[in-house]
């Protein structure tokens, strides 16, 4: 199911262009794709591309969107697990009795300058490619497993959200 959902994901990104929102979960190797954002961005602005990185906002749109944004990429596919995203109040909270996972609505993936990196109160929340959240260590010195942190917003503090275990996944275990 998984396999043949990628298949028709890159397809279409063949036949149709490039989506709006990309399904982040239907990379292989998400991080070549980040780092092709990246490059777009520095290319563009020239401007070197250590000095360059990613800042997160979660938006309020579910599943689709009808415009891209002005840089960066819009994507979908996360997994929150160990907390949920309140799509009321736009950040972090603990999760609902019984409920493992919850979906994160579509986040725009926006370069910036890390010098101008200024985040509000948040949780650098990993990225793991499965719930294994192992893996063999990589020539980038990270597990193969690990993607990359992204910041989610939370009033409260980051070791609360670290005592939990909390996570994001490109994929659940079913």
């Amino acid at each position: 199911m998984f396999f043949s959902r990628r298949l028709k994901f890159l397809q279409d990104w063949i036949d149709e262009g490039p989506p709006i929102v990309f399904w982040i979960s239907g990379f292989f190797f998400t991080q070549s794709f980040l780092t092709g954002v990246l490059q777009n961005y520095s290319r563009h602005n020239k401007t070197p591309i250590d000095q360059v990185h990613f800042e997160f906002t979660i938006t309020s749109m579910e599943a689709e969107c009808q415009e891209q944004p002005n840089f960066g990429v819009y994507c979908k596919g996360l997994y929150l697990e160990g907390a949920r995203w309140n799509r009321v109040t736009m950040q972090l909270d603990e999760s609902y009795p019984k409920i493992l996972f919850d979906t994160i609505p579509i986040i725009w993936f926006r370069p910036a300058l890390i010098t101008q990196f200024n985040p509000p109160p948040c949780y650098f929340c990993p990225i793991y490619k499965t719930s294994e959240r192992k893996g063999v260590l990589a020539t980038t010195g990270h597990s193969s497993n690990f993607v990359m942190f992204i910041t989610l917003n939370s009033d409260i503090p980051e070791n609360h959200w670290i005592n939990r275990g909390v996570a994001s996944l490109t994929q659940l275990d079913d």
